[in-house]
């Protein structure tokens, strides 16, 4: 990770960490990596900011001499989809994900729908330091196209049979905002609809992926088939059965590898549940583990040959069908397998979890944190004490000034007890 990109892109709270002036220097630096068809595809979620920050974006873009291709508010799986089939040479997503109307985010795709590497990253950042180029003689033009998302749409109605189901969805009042309804309904199912109004202020505010009890609690008041929540940008997806079981990244993982015999290998991160590792064991199946964030998952599985692969936030990525995390697709597939096994989908999802416990610790520097000798040797302690019965995984988040301290253990009580003592460290260390 550089100084502006994280596990996920650039992104933080809009005036501060992200502005209007970030983005033209990002898109100018990335202008000059525009060597093939020097165009760019930009799409965002239906964040205020988010408009100021496309266009932004698009001036460094047009400054260096590339031409730029608006296409709206549309979830992020929908940019790197068009970027690939429509040879644009990068897809840009202004989004924060799963964050508060006041962040907002840069993610960038290649021209083959993956999200760029690190060292791509690295580049980028080291061409923001040199002055603003202009490209006197050809400047570039922006074009706003949100007919584009016609072509994604033809893909998925293409890719899935009718549905006779009843599926409550929340779109979190983000970018899916739209295109999850529409999807659903014209392969035939009944759609009850959450948060689906374009309101950046709402944008994630108790709805959608990180409040799952609100889906939950509709598909068992409306006797829905099952519920599916998306985050801002909705390439995450967290699930319910029907009788309102919440199912997270690591359950939907579970039940498409069921569904897969031929792939042989999944690939989750440091925070997939050791219960999914031992269920795919049964299976005849290898689970490997990639650090957390999704385009380290995507990494791992174009390396390993894998097709599957996922974080239990929810994403979800499938390669047989997308380049990265879809949530609306990935939701589109779970309920094609519940309608042609005719089963319900808490029959057919009963992945058992090993106890674990997830404490999201704010700290002021979260390096400087996790650089502490006191804490690497409690950690390696613990790890020693509990090896064989759980896991103990600390790591500073990507996206936030936080330090993730995740526990599992056969006994919740123990798994707490050991989350909880590591939290007060880390708490002591920063006084």
């Amino acid at each position: 990770m550089g100084i502006y990109f994280g596990t996920d892109g650039l992104r933080g709270i809009f005036g501060e960490v992200i502005s209007s002036e970030i983005a033209c220097k990002v898109g100018n630096s990335l202008a000059r990596r525009c060597e093939i068809h020097k165009k760019v595809v930009i799409g965002r979620d239906t964040r205020t900011s988010g408009s100021l920050l496309a266009s932004a974006f698009a001036c460094g873009l047009c400054g260096g001499g590339v031409d730029v291709v608006d296409i709206g508010i549309v979830p992020t799986p929908v940019v790197a989809y068009i970027a690939q089939r429509m040879n644009f040479d990068y897809g840009v997503v202004i989004s924060a994900s799963h964050n508060d109307a006041n962040f907002n985010g840069i993610k960038i795709f290649n021209s083959k729908g993956f999200k760029i590497s690190e060292s791509e990253e690295n580049e980028i950042e080291k061409k923001m330091l040199y002055p603003f180029h202009v490209g006197y003689e050809r400047l570039g033009k922006i074009t706003k196209r949100p007919a584009l998302v016609g072509k994604y749409k033809k893909h998925i109605l293409q890719t899935f049979e009718k549905m006779n189901l009843k599926i409550v969805l929340d779109c979190a009042c983000g970018a899916s905002y739209r295109i999850a309804k529409f999807l659903f309904e014209n392969l035939g199912c009944k759609v009850i609809a959450l948060n689906c109004q374009n309101d950046g202020m709402k944008i994630n505010e108790r709805c959608g992926a990180l409040h799952p009890d609100v889906v939950a609690s509709a598909v068992n008041e409306h006797g829905a088939d099952m519920g599916f929540a998306f985050d801002g940008d909705a390439d995450r997806i967290i699930a319910c059965d029907e009788n309102g079981r919440i199912l997270d990244g690591d359950d939907i993982l579970f039940l498409l590898a069921k569904g897969d015999k031929n792939q042989k290998t999944i690939v989750g991160t440091s925070m997939t549940n050791s219960g999914l590792e031992f269920s795919l064991k049964s299976m005849g199946k290898t689970l490997l583990r990639a650090d957390v964030g999704d385009k380290y998952v995507a990494e791992m599985m174009k390396v390993k040959g894998a097709t599957l692969g996922g974080e239990p936030s929810g994403h979800i990525i499938n390669f047989d069908f997308s380049t990265t995390g879809d949530g609306v697709l990935t939701a589109l597939t779970i309920a094609s397998i519940v309608q042609k096994e005719g089963k319900g989908l808490s029959k057919l999802c009963n992945l058992k979890h090993l106890p674990q416990v997830l404490i999201n610790v704010k700290v002021h520097d979260k390096y400087r944190t996790m650089n502490s000798e006191i804490l690497m040797a409690e950690i390696l302690k613990v790890q020693k004490e509990i090896e064989g019965d759980g896991r103990l995984n600390v790591r500073a988040s990507g996206t936030e000034n936080k330090i993730r301290v995740m526990c599992e253990h056969k006994s919740e009580k123990v798994a707490t007890n050991l989350a909880k003592n590591v939290e007060k460290l880390i708490l002591s260390i920063e006084r």
